[in-house]
């Protein structure tokens, strides 16, 4: 089994971001990458469409022999990682926003979050939230039309900026000393963000983290690949391939998947 790919799922292109810190520390592994463009954003879906949706997403994987499924998609990981888990044997890694380093490092104690509305209206975001809240002020912010600009490849455009210095500003007003990205879609975005924002602001995604998951969950499984292989990296999406192969500099080709 140790040979078999990792499969990750996102709602569109953001969770290359997560593929790519995988494969980074992981560059043996064969990998799936199934971008679910054609539904994205997740976020305005309520939480049974979002069940239902990642139910599809993980039964593809699964049937392409995944070893392990990521979940990259915050907002898939808010509102289905919990019944993911309960119905396949398979082990299912989640994403969600990285609000305990923020929190436990902020020294203005003053942190912004900017996410979907479906990871900032779930439970489970709710609860970490509570956790980490005592004393510092957190600002949320719904991230809404960025998922839909990156989707339509106008990462870079005044359409972009005009929605950033938005939802930026009052988070400077709050004077935040970290920034947490609660998408996979926005690490994209940092070196737009990184213009607007003061200079001791730090951006926190949750890329790195789910990597080291990654590869704790395959060594306690024994799942880790050992052959020193080229990999067999694929990629699909379901909505607009050209898209998805520049996000991965055109390294990769993408085949298109109608579903």
């Amino acid at each position: 089994m140790s040979k078999q790919p990792i499969g990750i799922f996102d709602s569109g292109v953001g969770g290359t971001s997560i593929w790519k810190a995988i494969h980074g520390l992981l560059p043996n592994e064969n990998t799936i990458y199934l971008a679910d463009s054609k539904n994205a954003p997740y976020g305005p879906k309520g939480k049974e469409a979002i069940i239902a949706l990642s139910e599809k997403n993980t039964e593809y994987l699964l049937n392409q022999n995944s070893k392990l499924v990521v979940v990259a998609c915050n907002t898939a990981t808010t509102n289905a990682i919990k019944h993911l888990r309960q119905k396949y044997k398979t082990p299912i890694i989640g994403i969600e926003p990285a609000i305990k380093p923020a929190a436990l490092n902020t020294k203005t104690k003053s942190i912004g979050i900017l996410a979907t509305r479906g990871t900032l209206s779930s439970e489970l975001f709710h609860n970490t939230s509570l956790l980490y809240s005592d004393g510092i002020t957190i600002i949320e912010q719904e991230g809404e039309g960025i998922v839909q600009l990156i989707e339509s490849g106008n990462i870079v455009s005044s359409q972009m900026t005009d929605l950033l210095k938005t939802y930026l500003k009052p988070m400077i007003q709050a004077n935040i000393d970290y920034l947490v990205l609660g998408c996979t879609h926005y690490p994209y975005l940092v070196p737009q963000l990184l213009k607007l924002l003061p200079s001791h602001v730090k951006i926190i995604d949750s890329g790195a983290a789910v990597a080291r998951q990654t590869k704790t969950v395959l060594e306690q499984h024994n799942l880790l690949n050992q052959v020193i292989n080229k990999p067999a990296l694929k990629f699909y999406s379901n909505g607009n391939p050209v898209v998805l192969k520049s996000l991965l500099n055109g390294d990769f080709e993408v085949e298109f998947l109608s579903f």
